[in-house]
């Protein structure tokens, strides 16, 4: 991950950008009332999307290499897992 500038503005501003976007999606979904597995499962896929982006961008997990790296990505994999997994039997 660089920290050259993209159209002017850092990666960590476009990352940034994009946690307020899904956040706001997440949001309209919510105050729509829309609900259903897909939307479920959907709105569970981008909190995964974002703590990934959080952990690469804001807490620096992107520029390691190895086992580092790791320990981020398997507590988004494993609780998202059985969090889908709990909605698809429930449903």
């Amino acid at each position: 991950m660089s920290n050259k500038p993209f159209l002017g503005m850092l990666p960590s501003t476009w990352v940034f950008g994009i946690l307020v976007v899904l956040t706001f999606v997440t949001f309209f979904l919510g105050e729509k009332g829309i609900g259903g597995l897909e939307v479920a499962l959907f709105v569970l896929g981008i909190a995964m999307i974002k703590g990934h982006l959080v952990g690469a961008y804001f807490m620096g997990l992107g520029k390691l290499r190895g086992l580092w790296r790791w320990p981020v990505s398997v507590w988004l994999i494993i609780p998202g897992s059985l969090i889908a997994t709990a909605f698809i039997l429930s449903y």
